[in-house]
């Protein structure tokens, strides 16, 4: 059983930056691909960004040219730069981890970024 836990969230004024980190518990070159999702109250949980174990890369159109997500494998952690934050960030941020040949899918507890003046 691998641990995700992500840390780096909190609270930042609009237009400002934040960098977000998963830790897993195991090595990462197990997933075929990992992801950041994030849910905001009353909302549904929705698709940030996400890297495969190729690299390639894919954002909600709502982040891209601000969001930049990229993994350290030498580390096992996932990260999410965060830039030109806007209110509407505001969301708990949750990291992802998933093997496509079991079928396994694994998910931190989520860290809470509010950007708020």
């Amino acid at each position: 059983q691998v641990q995700l836990v992500e840390s780096g969230g909190g609270l930042v004024q609009p237009g400002g930056s934040l960098r977000l980190s998963c830790a897993a518990s195991a090595s990462i070159f197990s997933f075929d691909h990992m992801a950041w999702y994030r849910q905001a109250p009353g909302k549904q949980r929705v698709l940030v960004a996400a890297i495969t174990s190729g690299g390639w890369r894919n954002y909600a159109d709502s982040v891209k040219g601000r969001f930049t997500i990229s993994k350290d494998n030498a580390k096992n952690t996932l990260y999410l730069q965060m830039g030109s934050l806007r209110p509407e960030d505001t969301a708990v941020y949750y990291c992802n981890g998933a093997v496509d040949s079991s079928g396994d899918d694994y998910w931190g507890q989520g860290t809470q970024v509010t950007v708020s003046s």
